[in-house]
């Protein structure tokens, strides 16, 4: 016979997973988001209803864990360049998301006869919140909406005032409220901020340089910086909280989110250390105290009224200062309005500091319990709408469906190739990758080699696995390699080919080679060719080299919204070079597509000065991307087929060759074919 509570160790951790496994099964039924599942399985399963689980050290640890992860990756996930657009959004809400629950809560507190600081720290519960239902948001591929980043920047403030109110309160409560105090926490807290956000980067940057292909590795080091960061938190005078919310914004530059890295960060989260912090609130619940103080029952239900009502006006006048939708409103209503994390905080100190009776206590719990229920049902209905919405809108997309091709031959950039198409792939697109391995038919021994690349694009499968994005293998024996990737082009339906290159030409003759020149030349879709010298996520800057008149061609838009999203996904500035083009004109032109960049654009006025101005400002971390034309094209130039070999030889920095779509209604294998003798072309060779 199984004692309860239950005490081995074991079964404790069966009974946890059958429970994460069950309850969102069960509220999926009821189409009711399964984070309400878990904390409805806390209440019953924990200490105040069967009993069955204790809520005991372990379960805190795990919770705790679970909480610090959801902070964590709302700050490894916020669009921080649409953080930096809408930094004003996000403190107005912020400030208006703490203020109007604070001064009502204050004021609750006042009329139930509180003291003036337990009146206080009353008020400062309530303007806190916990991004409870982000997961939410993020999962249904709304993470970067404006509304999103506006109300994951108001987090920062609201849970900052809240934690230093509580703070300011412990200070006054313990007589220790001097000018060493403030001095202490404004030094402490500053030093801290400044250390994570400079000193962090830096570190992971070389780690990720040395480390790059070692995947558990990697994770662990991102572990070690969250629960180190969190830790000196408390260090400096606040929550850990606000440490896993500043580690995530010093990585997120680094961790891109289509990446393998964060997805394990993902999966381990979502499927054991987040479940066990909403399985740890639903255990807070005390039905019985509700029985035997009458009293909670007013309290609670005050608590849960003036909660709602002040992020419910937060967030409409917010957003009508804005002009954010009605959908767009209520998102984030139900996204500031669970509370968890500092309000668990701050109630269990104002406790054990006497500044709270039992019936507040619960009154609290039952407060959190109602808005962590109201939290992801609002998320969930309202991110399917804005998710819906967004998907309507025009973007101009091709008929044909997003097929990206990848050669592989070098098993040494098969990560680096995969990386570049996880990057540049569409989230919400369904459709797999396409690696490929050509074997030479010469007469005999093409089943070795055969199997010699499968097993090399089996290297291709695992990684891709890792970051949860769908492969579909092709191989092609033939006698020219060029023929067997432009039939799978053509099989296949490519849109995009990511291409390696060695930086190393057989002949002077070619641009990039002989397979890729073949290639390039005899069709007409977007080839990106690559040669990358640093991880992808160390890169800073991204330096973009257009050439004239490219912005007539047919892909140009696209490749811009390629180079973007790169630069997007990166966290990377982007230093536009135009050679002889209006540089107003481009700059009208990139700014129109998404999504939102720091851009910088420069002009020269020929090739020449391209070389002897920019080769030595490269900078460590720079990826150059050169959007370039196929020859006998419109804005091809003789310089860009040397374009390619220089930048191997005078630099060392990684970069990208952009080969934009072309019609294909328009026969140019004529042109293409054709080499013209420089004397033909203008005698300027570098203009």
């Amino acid at each position: 016979m199984v004692e309860l509570p239950v005490t081995n160790p074991v079964l404790i951790f069966a009974l946890a997973m059958v429970i994460f496994l069950v309850a969102p099964l069960l509220m999926n039924k009821l189409k009711v988001p399964g984070l309400i599942g878990l904390i409805i399985a806390g209440i019953i399963v924990g200490p105040n209803g069967l009993g069955v689980l204790d809520r005991d050290p372990t379960i805190v640890l795990l919770g705790t864990v679970g909480l610090l992860y959801i902070i964590f990756i709302a700050g490894l996930e916020i669009d921080l360049d649409g953080f930096k657009k809408y930094r004003n959004r996000s403190f107005v809400f912020g400030l208006l998301s703490f203020t109007i629950p604070f001064i009502l809560g204050t004021g609750l507190g006042l009329f139930l006869q509180y003291s003036i600081p337990a009146s206080i720290l009353l008020g400062s519960l309530l303007g806190s919140h916990t991004l409870l239902a982000y997961p939410i948001a993020s999962r249904l591929g709304i993470s970067k909406n404006k509304a999103v980043t506006t109300t994951v920047g108001g987090t920062i403030m609201t849970d900052t005032l809240a934690l230093l109110v509580l703070a300011v309160i412990a200070g006054m409560k313990q007589d220790e409220l001097t000018i060493t105090f403030w001095l202490q926490m404004f030094v402490s807290l500053s030093l801290f901020v400044i250390i994570v956000l400079f000193g962090v980067p830096l570190i992971a940057r070389s780690f990720f340089r040395n480390m790059s292909s070692q995947g558990s590795m990697e994770y662990l080091f991102v572990m070690a910086i969250l629960f180190v960061c969190a830790f000196f938190a408390t260090i400096a005078g606040v929550e850990p909280i606000i440490g896993a919310f500043l580690a995530g914004l010093a990585l997120n530059r680094l961790i891109f989110e289509q990446g393998p890295l964060m997805n394990r960060i993902k999966f381990v989260g979502n499927a054991i250390f987040i479940p066990f912090f909403l399985l740890s609130v639903g255990m807070l619940m005390d039905f019985r105290v509700l029985i035997e103080e009458p009293k909670a029952w007013l309290v609670a239900l005050s608590i849960v009224l003036f909660v709602n009502f002040g992020k419910a006006f937060a967030a409409w006048i917010s957003g009508n200062i804005y002009s954010y939708s009605k959908d767009e409103i209520k998102l984030m209503y139900g996204l500031s309005i669970p509370q968890a994390a500092a309000t668990l905080a701050a109630t269990l100190v104002g406790f054990e500091l006497g500044l709270f009776n039992l019936a507040t206590v619960n009154g609290v719990i039952i407060m959190i319990l109602v808005t962590c229920l109201i939290g992801p049902y609002m998320v969930e209905k309202y991110s399917r709408k804005i998710a819906q919405y967004e998907e309507e809108q025009p973007y101009e997309p091709s008929i044909a469906p997003e097929r990206i091709l990848i050669p592989l031959s070098n098993p040494k950039t098969i990560e680096s190739l995969l990386d570049l198409a996880f990057i540049i792939k569409t989230p919400t697109s369904n459709e797999p990758l396409y690696p490929i391995s050509v074997v030479q038919s010469n007469g005999g021994a093409e089943a070795a080699k055969v199997a010699e690349a499968e097993k090399m694009l089996g290297h291709a499968v695992m990684y891709a696995s890792g970051a949860d994005i769908p492969i579909r293998l092709l191989t092609r024996v033939d006698h020219n390699p060029a023929s067997g990737i432009i039939r799978a082009i053509t099989d296949t339906r490519i849109s995009m080919v990511i291409v390696g290159w060695n930086g190393k030409l057989s002949t002077s003759q070619k641009i990039l080679g002989g397979v890729l020149d073949q290639v390039l030349q005899q069709t007409n879709e977007m080839m990106v060719v690559s040669k990358i010298s640093h991880p992808l996520n160390t890169t800073k800057r991204i330096v973009l080299i257009l050439p004239s008149m490219i912005s007539r061609k047919r892909g140009f838009k696209e490749s811009i919204r390629v180079v973007k999203k790169i630069a997007n996904q990166l966290g990377a500035s982007v230093l536009g070079v135009v050679v002889k083009g209006d540089q107003y004109f481009y700059e009208k032109l990139l700014n129109k597509e998404k999504p939102d960049i720091e851009l910088v654009l420069e002009t020269v006025e020929k090739w020449g000065d391209l070389e002897e101005n920019y080769y030595h400002r490269f900078k460590d971390g720079d990826l150059v991307v050169v959007i370039s034309a196929r020859r006998g094209t419109i804005a091809w130039h003789p310089y860009l087929e040397k374009l390619p070999k220089k930048l191997a030889e005078t630099t060392s920095e990684s970069f990208l060759v952009i080969f934009p779509e072309e019609e294909e209604n328009v026969d140019l294998r004529g042109t293409r074919g054709t080499t013209l003798p420089i004397t033909v072309l203008p005698s300027r060779e570098y203009d």
